[in-house]
C-alpha cells in the first residue's frame, strides 16, 4: 500500500507542476460519496476482476489502474475516447501517459473521495481497454 500512495502522491506532483486546476465545488454538482452497500456492490469488479485498486489521493479515497497497449497510437486512441466521455460527464480522470502505457486515477474531488462517478468512469474505461486490447 505504501507504493500505492507515494504513486498516487506523484500523480499529484505531475498535475501541480503543470499548473492544472480544478473547478471548484461551486462551479459543479456535488456527488455524494459512496454509500456502504453501493461499496459493497460495485467495487469488487472493479478490484477483483478489473485489476483497479484503492489509494489514497490528496487524503481522499481513489482507484487506480494501469494499461499497457501495443504503440504510441493506440494508447493515444484509448485516451481520445476517455477525454470524450469524460467531457459528457463533466468528470475526468487524472492520468499519465508514455509510449504505450497510459496510468489512470479516478477520485471525485467535489465528493472528497469516491462517488457513483467515478465507479461509472472506471467501467467505461474498462469496456475501452478491451475495445483496445489493453494489457
Amino acid at each position: 500500500m505504501a507504493t500505492l500512495l507515494k504513486y498516487c502522491g506523484t500523480i499529484t506532483n505531475v498535475i501541480h507542476s503543470r499548473n492544472a486546476t480544478v473547478l471548484s465545488p461551486s462551479r459543479k454538482r456535488k456527488m455524494p460519496l459512496l454509500t456502504g452497500p453501493e461499496r459493497e456492490q460495485m467495487l469488487p469488479p472493479l478490484l477483483n476482476i478489473h485489476h483497479w485498486e484503492l489509494c489514497q489521493h490528496s487524503s481522499r479515497e481513489a482507484i487506480r489502474r494501469s494499461f499497457l497497449f501495443k504503440d504510441f497510437d493506440v494508447a493515444f486512441d484509448f485516451m481520445k475516447k476517455i477525454a470524450e466521455k469524460s467531457k459528457v460527464m463533466n468528470h475526468h480522470p487524472e492520468w499519465f501517459n508514455v509510449y504505450n502505457k497510459v496510468d489512470i486515477l479516478l477520485t471525485s474531488h467535489d465528493a472528497g473521495g469516491l462517488s457513483r462517478r467515478d465507479i461509472d468512469l472506471a467501467n467505461f474505461i474498462n469496456d475501452a481497454a478491451f475495445e483496445y486490447q489493453a494489457k
